[in-house]
């Protein structure tokens, strides 16, 4: 359009004449002029695309679908699966046996078990194809395929300022 009052500005005629009284005030004041802004365009009611009833990709997703979504997409759903099963061992192999046991670390499937005595750790080996039959279960299929059952650690010898090279103390009795 065309600048009708000399102001600069080209917009359509406003048949009230409030808006070149406008104009003229704020240049008396020395203001720059006040833009209007534009409406926001009204939306057809028929061209929204409504879910319905049912559930759909619009609707407000549960916290834990999100999460796990993310999980398996990064592949850590085993890893955090695990993680998880540390403080629920007594769960898994039941309350007498997590009292003498404890899992240490799991590593390309395989879950490494510390007992307490060897007694412990011959009886968690008789009951090893029940117990990863029963994380997997729990945990996912896969995630442990072997369980390796340790005894208790004992001391070493080798080790400290005042060690001896060679066999240790069992040089000494004969």
């Amino acid at each position: 359009m065309s600048d009708p009052d000399g102001t600069g500005y080209s917009t359509p005629h406003d048949p009230t004449g409030t808006e070149v009284a406008q104009r003229i005030a704020s240049a008396a004041r020395g203001v720059a002029p006040v833009k209007r802004r534009k409406r926001k365009e009204q939306v057809d009611p028929e061209n929204i695309p409504w879910s319905g009833a049912g559930p759909s990709q619009r609707d407000p997703q549960a916290a834990s679908a999100v999460l796990d979504t993310v999980l398996t997409k990064r592949g850590w759903k085993k890893q955090v699966s695990v993680n998880l099963l540390m403080p629920r061992w007594a769960e898994f192999v039941g309350d007498v046996n997590a009292a003498h046991t404890k899992p240490e670390k799991w590593e390309a499937g395989v879950l490494t078990i510390r007992a307490e005595s060897t007694t412990w750790a011959t009886s968690l080996r008789a009951m090893a194809p029940a117990i990863i039959a029963r994380l997997n279960e729990i945990l996912g299929p896969r995630t442990v395929t072997k369980l390796q059952i340790l005894g208790p650690q004992a001391p070493s010898w080798k080790k400290g300022i005042r060690s001896v090279p060679g066999r240790g103390p069992r040089d000494t009795y004969g």
